[in-house]
């Protein structure tokens, strides 16, 4: 049913991704998919907040981003299953979506966070993906 698995992260709070990671494992597994693993460096949005920053800060936040994610699969991923690592870098559900069509991702998996006041009037990055994906997603709860 699945082929290509598109499994998002949030680096910045692991903890709360495990129940994600075990969920894309399960459907790799029952369905023989292959695994990519996302997660997203935010761009500044705009030219003048980079300018805040040392001069590539931007680099180096991808280079830490990949190398977090490396770790991170090294940690939650068995040795036997391999998987495509993905860094985006922009606004998190839009590089979400570009990779899920990148891949030709028939399943993205990602975990939600329990939604607090700012998220009903901002929309989640969750929500977003749901809303505006040509795939299935599978949001899964904390």
């Amino acid at each position: 049913m699945y082929k290509e698995i598109l499994l998002a992260v949030d680096l910045g709070h692991p903890d709360t991704q495990d129940r994600a990671v075990s969920t894309a494992l399960e459907y790799c597994r029952a369905f023989g998919a292959r695994l990519h693993v996302i997660t997203v460096v935010p761009d500044f949005g705009m030219s003048i907040v980079g300018s805040f920053f040392p001069a590539g800060y931007e680099q180096q936040a991808l280079e830490q981003a990949r190398d977090a994610l490396h770790a991170f699969t090294a940690a939650r991923l068995p040795t036997d299953l391999k998987a495509q690592h993905i860094i985006g870098h922009g606004t998190i559900y839009q590089e979400i979506l570009r990779s899920a069509e990148g891949v030709s991702a028939d399943l993205i998996v990602m975990a939600s966070h329990r939604p607090g006041l700012e998220d009903y009037l901002l929309g989640p990055n969750a929500a977003r993906v749901m809303r505006h994906a040509s795939t299935s997603v599978l949001v899964v709860r904390d």
